[in-house]
C-alpha cells in the first residue's frame, strides 16, 4: 500500500472515529432508543467510492474497534461492527453492479436500512427475544430519513474530495 494511500485512509478512519463520538453528543428532537444519524457511515461511503470495497472493509473495522475502546462502549461493538459489515456489504454490490440504477444518496439509504437490519439481528440474538423484530419496521423508516441526509453529504462531500484528491496527484507528478 503506498504511504499516500495510507495516510489518506488512516485520516478517514480518523474522521470517522471523530464523527462517531461527535454524535453522541448532538441532541435528538425525540429519544428513540436505537435510532442515530449514523454521521461515522459518511466516511465508510466515501472510502468504498473512493478506494474500493477492502479498503472499506479496514476502515469500517478500524473506525468501529478504535470507537469502541475509546467511548468505553466495547458491549455495543457488536451493534456497530454488524451494521458496518452488512451496511457495506450491501452499499458495495449496489455501487458496483447497480450504480447506474442508485445515486450515492440511494446507495445510502440502502446501507442505512442494512444497518439497522444488521443491529436488530445481533440485539435478537444477544437478548434472545425474536420480538424486538416488531420495532424494525420503525427503524426502517427513521433510516431512510438517516440514509438520505447521509448520502447528501456524502454526495457533497465526494465531490470535494475527488477534486481535491485528483489535484494533490497531479501536483505530485509535476514535482
Amino acid at each position: 500500500m503506498k504511504t499516500r494511500r495510507l495516510i489518506y485512509l488512516s485520516l478517514l478512519v480518523s474522521f470517522g472515529i471523530v464523527l462517531h463520538i461527535v454524535e453522541a453528543f448532538i441532541p435528538l428532537p425525540i429519544y428513540i432508543p436505537g435510532a442515530k444519524l449514523g454521521l461515522a457511515n459518511i466516511i465508510t461511503l466515501l472510502v468504498l467510492v473512493l478506494y474500493g470495497f477492502k479498503d472499506g472493509l479496514i476502515v469500517s473495522i478500524l473506525r468501529c474497534l478504535i470507537s469502541a475502546l475509546i467511548t468505553g462502549s466495547v458491549s455495543s461493538l457488536i451493534y456497530s461492527l454488524s451494521g458496518a459489515v452488512l451496511s457495506l456489504f450491501m452499499m458495495s454490490f449496489v455501487f458496483f453492479y447497480m450504480n447506474k440504477t442508485f445515486s450515492l444518496v440511494g446507495i445510502s439509504i440502502i446501507g442505512a436500512q442494512a444497518h439497522i437490519l444488521a443491529q436488530i439481528i445481533a440485539a435478537s440474538i444477544i437478548l434472545r427475544n425474536s420480538g424486538i423484530f416488531l420495532y424494525l419496521p420503525f427503524l426502517m423508516m427513521i433510516s431512510l430519513f438517516t440514509g438520505y441526509f447521509v448520502g447528501l453529504v456524502s454526495n457533497l462531500t465526494y465531490g470535494i474530495l475527488s477534486k481535491n484528491l485528483k489535484l494533490i496527484e497531479v501536483k505530485k507528478s509535476y514535482s
